[in-house]
C-alpha cells in the first residue's frame, strides 16, 4: 500500500489541484457550464479557503497530489450549515479509501467548527459520488440551497452532523 497522507492546502497546491477538477469533470463528462469547470475560483483554491470557518484538505499519494475536498460557509446557507465543496480524486486515487479519508476529516472539521449540517452540489453524471455520500448519510433534497452560483449542478444532498 502506497503511504497516503492528508494536509491542509498550501499556494503551491493551486494548479495541479485545478487540473485534477477539470480532468475528472471532463472525464465524466460533467464540464458543463455553470459547474466548478468554468469557475475562476477553481485555479485560487488556497485563496478561496482563507475564509473562516473553511478548511480544504489535500491528498497525497506516494508524495504526488491527487485529489482533495472541503467545506465552506457558501453564501445564502443557514448559519449551522456549511457545504462540502470541489470534492475531486485524480484516476489513480479512486478506490483506495482516499475520498473516505477527506470526506471523515471534512465533517469532523465541520462538527469543530460547530456546523449541525453539510449540504451538497453535484451532478448525474458523477454517480460514483452520489453513491459514495449516500454511504455518509447524505439525503437528496428536491432543490438547492444557498447561492453558490453552479446552476449546472442538478442534484442536492444534505446530511445531519
Amino acid at each position: 500500500m502506497q503511504p497516503i497522507e492528508i494536509r491542509t492546502i498550501q499556494l503551491n497546491d493551486n494548479v495541479p489541484l485545478a487540473t485534477i477538477i477539470r480532468t475528472t469533470l471532463k472525464e465524466f463528462g460533467a464540464n458543463h457550464p455553470g459547474t466548478v469547470y468554468y469557475d475562476d475560483a477553481t485555479d485560487h483554491l488556497f485563496e478561496l479557503f482563507q475564509q473562516p470557518l473553511s478548511v480544504y484538505f489535500i491528498a497525497l499519494l506516494d508524495g504526488t497530489l491527487v485529489g482533495g475536498g472541503g467545506i465552506y460557509p457558501t453564501e445564502g446557507l443557514p448559519q449551522d450549515t456549511c457545504e462540502l465543496v470541489k470534492m475531486y480524486l485524480s484516476t489513480p486515487a479512486r478506490g483506495k479509501g482516499i475520498g473516505k479519508m477527506i470526506i471523515d476529516k471534512c465533517l469532523e472539521k465541520a462538527s469543530g467548527n460547530g456546523f449541525k449540517n453539510v449540504y451538497l452540489e453535484t451532478m448525474p453524471e458523477l454517480e460514483q459520488a452520489m453513491n459514495v455520500y449516500k454511504k455518509f448519510g447524505f439525503k437528496y433534497l428536491t432543490g438547492p440551497m444557498g447561492n453558490s452560483g453552479h446552476f449546472g449542478c442538478s442534484k442536492w444532498m444534505l446530511k445531519t452532523l
